[in-house]
């Protein structure tokens, strides 16, 4: 008999990838939460019915993610994850030899638990002596820390659950506090085909506090939608900008120099949505 893991998303939407084996399954404090053992994909984590991240596509979330606010900046020395307890984005950051000091703030201890146990091609870098694991609240712990980091990464799941208090322009402007005088935001905000007015309602957060407000776009094919967005706030750099032959080599599967500038070439809905006053 064939077992199959689905996501219902939106009410209106069904993925589904075929089941080898589950690795665990259990209820924290915050979340249901399943490991798995997919055909397709590999191990995938999953948080309250919906996929978060697979062994064998995670790597071009967490590239785009971290890499182009990474190389935007001129000496990235010290970064926050809001989120991301499964350690691909801290995995992406170590490749950058100028940051000295990557703190993760994550609200469920059981999902750094089970990324440690049972998605090690992700979670390795969890353990290096640079990353500080905070768990707790994430948005009291930026509320706390004034102009300290120069990058924070946003790595939340939807809207729903204990991540609803990511997408707020109180949590946005309490990021601004967090970061320092030339320092960068990147936030993930989903799928301009599921959340368009979600991401209209937060491209008009980030104009509002940071100078620089940039969108950019990648595919991602076990997420809802598979072309996905992160906006980009900055204060002082602006990516577009940037000189991409300056940018040195590091091992990526999906991100090189050039899809760094093409990231923020939009096509027209996407811009559209972003744009829309």
């Amino acid at each position: 008999m064939d077992l199959w893991f689905t996501e219902n998303h939106a009410n209106n939407i069904k993925y589904s990838l075929k089941v080898n084996k589950t690795l665990n399954v259990e209820k924290t404090d915050y979340q249901d939460l399943a490991v798995i053992e997919t055909e397709q994909y590999g191990r995938i984590l999953v948080l309250d019915g919906i996929l978060q991240t697979t062994e064998k596509d995670e790597f071009v979330y967490h590239e785009m993610i971290v890499h182009v606010p990474l190389f935007t900046h001129k000496n990235p020395r010290s970064v926050l994850i809001v989120g991301g307890g499964d350690g691909g984005a801290i995995k992406e950051i170590l490749k950058h030899n100028s940051v000295e000091r990557i703190v993760l703030a994550e609200i469920d201890r059981k999902v750094v638990e089970n990324a440690k146990k049972y998605l090690q091609n992700i979670s390795y870098g969890l353990d290096n002596d640079k990353v500080e694991i905070m768990i707790g609240d994430g948005i009291k712990y930026v509320n706390e820390h004034k102009n300290e980091f120069d990058i924070v990464i946003v790595d939340s799941t939807d809207p729903i659950g204990p991540a609803v208090g990511l997408f707020t322009i109180d949590f946005y402007k309490s990021v601004y506090e967090c970061l320092k005088d030339d320092g960068i935001i990147v936030a993930q905000t989903e799928s301009p085909f599921i959340y368009g007015n979600l991401i209209n309602k937060l491209s008009k957060m980030f104009k509002q506090i940071y100078p620089i407000t940039k969108p950019y776009i990648c595919i991602i094919p076990t997420y809802p939608g598979s072309l996905w967005t992160f906006t980009m706030g900055s204060k002082k750099y602006d990516p577009e900008n940037i000189d991409t032959n300056n940018i040195p080599k590091i091992d990526t599967k999906y991100y090189t120099p050039q899809i760094h500038k093409a990231a923020f070439i939009l096509p027209k809905f996407v811009k559209d949505i972003f744009e829309e006053v």
